[in-house]
């Protein structure tokens, strides 16, 4: 009888020994998993997309008003002073649209003249918005800077061929993000 009630004793548990095995194994898969996994990257990872696919949706409305009107520009596009890889911050700001670093944005490679207005893509009925081409200007998401409707954090650029490209002032997790049509 003695050796049946140590046996049955002995079945009724863990010890302390295996507890502690166990709990150290589940610690260093959990480990491994939030590291593999990464969620700052990962949020990084899905600003950057958004920011893609910003850039994608005022490029191609762009465009679209573009054949829309026979191969003209948007008027804030068509500017004759606009030409010449000009970078100018999409925006409704009339001032400041150039202010790099601290003042404002962090965009470097915005080249326009002191205190130069930003390029409104959203001028009233005249503009994207309001022909239907966007439901509104993007905002960038914040990375650095936190952007408004004044200031997106998007530049556009212009070359004397016609070509627009638009690149995001912030970029998280590669070198830029821009793309040209």
């Amino acid at each position: 009888m003695g050796v049946v009630k140590k046996i049955r004793s002995r079945l009724q548990g863990f010890t302390l020994i295996e507890l502690l095995i166990v709990i150290g194994i589940i610690a260093v898969l959990a480990a491994a998993t939030f590291v593999a996994l990464n969620p700052l990257t990962r949020f990084q990872d899905a600003r950057d997309a958004r920011r893609r696919t910003d850039i994608s949706a005022v490029l191609s409305a762009i465009k679209v008003n573009q054949v829309d009107n026979g191969g003209t520009y948007l008027a804030a596009i068509a500017d004759p002073l606009k030409l010449d890889n000009t970078a100018y911050m999409i925006g409704t700001s009339a001032t400041g649209c150039d202010d790099v670093g601290a003042n404002a944005i962090a965009c470097t490679d915005v080249t326009i003249a002191a205190d130069a207005d930003c390029i409104n893509l959203d001028d009233g009925a005249n503009g994207l918005v309001g022909k239907g081409y966007l439901g509104s200007i993007p905002i960038a998401p914040p990375a650095a800077t936190t952007y408004t409707a004044a200031k997106t954090g998007y530049v556009l650029t212009k070359s004397a061929a016609g070509i627009i490209t638009i690149q995001a002032c912030d970029a998280e997790n590669v070198a830029e993000i821009k793309s040209s049509r």
